[in-house]
């Protein structure tokens, strides 16, 4: 095919493998005026949207392992694993990397749909307070995937539109990364004001959702004023958006309960079954301990595993920490500790691994937990708490308001116990680094190190020798705080030249 923007044509398919709390009404390649009938029928375009956010291609394992990988927690543990994978671990990156592709185009899908669902909203004879709640899922949505493209290529091609003609697309240029941050604060203020405060399951995005991901993607500028203040709209809002800490961290990370819980603000829903690469989740097998027999899944592939010094440098009495990590397996029907782990496999890696998605994967349609009944919390309320609380401190160190937000978090971690202690008295610079430490360890292995890495500029810091993961001597802070722009895509269109700085 001469451009990867066909994917843009019409609906696009609109698959819908992978939400099990959505109505699942298949929809075939109609024109857009003979399809959009009704509001039901934008549902069900928008639920198609999200069926692409639980293809193999996007937070099935392409974009979601390569963007763990790049953070200082995981390292690679088996070494015969692919050298794409290898590649973003060492930044190594070349603009050929084999994982760039895939995740670029599924999201590029991911927004076609959304556009697709915006568009029909028009074709539909219906009141704006009939429709609007239903195309705000979609705005959010569609903000959501920009966000994550922004972050890692920096200047990319927007379309805001349904694609219909294709050559035109494949010739576009690219927006600026700051326009493309505006347009998402765009559609996320739409959406908070469109969505209702609830929603019948947390896959579905209510007003929290909005609310909440324009706090982080203020934070992610820099705009901590209007960060502090979105995030304090949801904390204020808490009752009404029916949202809570969950009293248990472990039940945040069992699939046969994580429905029931008040903390998920936005979450991707695996269903325990596939179709192809729909629904297909590849974490329990990337992170489970190769031939490990304690959970009934078959084991895993011990590729994303944390390095020693992240799991020795973690204080045995913070819960999270117990809640995180595998650190025995059973082998033989015995219990065995990590440093035996290569005594059963030549494969296997002795260090502690990720427990976090193999420990409750529920139903799954394969071996190694493979496309399990997880929920993937992309925004929990805690995360909201610590926006609160680093932003505040930006606005005004030394908050007491601000060490509230932390102690809340902090409450849950000690289980009962006395550590972690409430935080008080702390400068604004002492604050700032323990809420990127509290971050670090309260969302471990939840894909969300590497965006802090980099919109804090920590590269040169936490993959020097002194890092939990030792030196990364190929990082560069002048280029690796971006992805290459694939070059297959550069090939084809020369208009989203220049590649990246360094690649």
């Amino acid at each position: 095919m001469k451009t990867t923007y066909k994917f843009f044509f019409l609906l696009i398919g609109l698959s819908i493998i992978g939400c099990s709390d959505l109505e699942e009404v298949p929809v075939g390649l109609l024109a857009p005026e003979g399809f959009f009938q009704s509001p039901r029928d934008l549902q069900t375009a928008v639920n198609g949207v999200y069926g692409h956010m639980t293809h193999e291609d996007f937070w099935g394992r392409k974009m979601s392992l390569t963007i763990l990988l790049r953070g200082d927690m995981v390292d690679i543990g088996d070494p015969t694993t692919s050298a794409r994978r290898i590649e973003h671990n060492e930044f190594n990156v070349p603009g050929d990397n084999g994982m760039i592709p895939d995740n670029w185009r599924r999201t590029y899908q991911i927004i076609a749909a959304a556009n697709q669902a915006i568009a029909g909203a028009d074709l539909v004879n219906a009141p704006d307070e009939q429709k609007n709640p239903i195309t705000a899922q979609a705005y959010f949505v569609r903000a959501f995937a920009y966000f994550h493209l922004v972050r890692q290529f920096g200047d990319i091609p927007y379309l805001d539109a349904p694609v219909r003609d294709v050559e035109a697309a494949g010739s576009m240029s690219k927006t600026s990364a700051a326009d493309v941050y505006s347009n998402i604060i765009a559609d996320l203020e739409f959406a908070k004001q469109w969505l209702p405060n609830t929603q019948p399951a947390r896959s579905i995005p209510a007003k929290s959702a909005a609310h909440s991901y324009l706090a982080l993607v203020h934070l992610t500028m820099g705009n901590y004023q209007d960060a502090y203040d979105e995030a304090k709209g949801v904390i204020d809002n808490e009752g009404a958006y029916d949202l809570a800490l969950e009293a248990d961290f472990q039940d945040l990370f069992d699939a046969t309960t994580i429905d029931g819980s008040k903390e998920p603000i936005f979450s991707l829903d695996f269903n325990g079954f596939r179709d192809g690469d729909a629904g297909q989740d590849y974490q329990p097998a990337l992170t489970g301990i190769r031939s490990d027999e304690q959970y009934g899944i078959g084991g895993g592939w011990s590729v994303a595993v944390p390095s020693l010094e992240v799991y020795n440098t973690w204080d045995d009495r913070d819960y999270r920490k117990a809640v995180s990590f595998d650190a025995t397996g059973i082998f033989d029907g015995n219990e065995e500790p990590f440093a035996n782990y290569r005594n059963f496999n030549s494969r296997a890696v002795n260090r502690p691994h990720i427990a976090k998605y193999t420990r409750n994967t529920g139903v799954t349609a394969n071996n190694n937990g493979r496309a399990s009944q997880h929920n993937y919390s992309m925004m929990r309320y805690a995360e909201v708490l610590l926006i609160a609380a680093e932003a505040l401190n930006e606005i005004s160190g030394g908050s007491t308001e601000a060490e509230g937000y932390v102690n809340r978090v902090r409450d849950r971690a000690r289980n009962g116990g006395t550590f972690p202690e409430d935080v008080s008295g702390l400068s604004q610079d002492d604050f700032r680094d323990m809420v990127l430490e509290e971050r670090r360890l309260e969302l471990a292995f939840e894909f969300k190190r590497w965006y802090d890495i980099a919109r804090r500029r920590l590269g040169s810091e936490v993959f020097s020798a002194s890092g939990l993961e030792g030196e990364k001597p190929n990082f560069d802070p002048n280029q690796d705080y971006l992805f290459p722009l694939p070059a297959q895509e550069l090939e084809r269109n020369p208009n989203l030249l220049p590649q990246n700085p360094g690649y």
